[in-house]
């Protein structure tokens, strides 16, 4: 930023003594206030200013914001804040402590994803790994069911230190493809920290986002979507 800065006044500088040029007075006139343009942008870059980007709160703002730029919502990704308050902070905080090693990599005791499997094969854990449902647009972890479910999940893995997960994040079908993306990958983080704050080891835990790709219902109403927006587990023991 500094350098365009003192790019933007040199040119300034070399305008206003090369009057004497072939250059017209219109012309001189027209560069000076184009120059001028620059070095205020450059002072608002410098101050942390940028009239550009725009950050969206909720539902009605995204509305009015694709309204008034003329795209729909498939065409416009946007970041809504409010799940970015309170413990989520601790969230992004945990998304610093991934684990060593990654599934399937030369080297890796661990293999890919495609040699974990679905709890519901294993008679034993079908009602420990259960799905983690989530509020339309949101990666808060709320309600008792959710919670007692993830205790669960917590201690057995405390007590299986040989057991590995892949936590999948979902979407239902609504929104734009990389959106969803994004958002299916902050519900499987925020599945991980919190196993991880009820003490699993973070090397066991992984995480994928599918966004909106694997529904497991294809209705298009409320209940279906609600159904489609969770956090599913996959596991190999080693």
């Amino acid at each position: 930023m500094k350098t365009k800065f003192l790019i933007s006044i040199q040119l300034l500088l070399a305008i206003i003594f090369c009057t004497g040029c072939v250059r017209n007075k219109d012309d001189v006139w027209d560069d000076t206030k184009t120059c001028g343009r620059h070095v205020q942008r450059g002072f608002r870059s410098l101050a942390g200013k940028h009239g550009d980007s725009r950050q969206v709160r909720c539902r009605e703002e995204f509305a009015t914001y694709n309204e008034e730029y003329a795209c729909s919502p498939d065409e416009c990704d946007y970041v809504p804040l409010e799940d970015m308050q309170g413990d989520n902070s601790i969230a992004m905080a945990d998304l610093r402590r991934q684990p060593r090693q990654s599934p399937g990599d030369p080297g890796s005791s661990v293999p890919g994803i495609d040699a974990f499997n679905d709890p519901a094969t294993y008679p034993e854990l079908a009602g420990i790994f259960e799905s983690i449902h989530f509020p339309y647009n949101s990666n808060l972890i709320k309600g008792d069911a959710n919670l007692a479910a993830l205790q669960k999940v917590a201690n057995y893995l405390k007590q299986h230190e040989r057991v590995y997960v892949f936590i999948e994040g979902h979407c239902d079908e609504r929104g734009a493809e990389a959106y969803n993306l994004a958002l299916g990958a902050r519900r499987s983080n925020a599945v991980r920290t919190l196993l991880i704050k009820e003490g699993v080891n973070p090397e066991n835990l992984f995480t994928i986002s599918y966004g909106k790709e694997r529904p497991i219902f294809f209705d298009h109403n409320e209940e279906a979507w609600a159904q489609n927006r969770r956090a599913d587990f996959k596991i190999y023991q080693r």
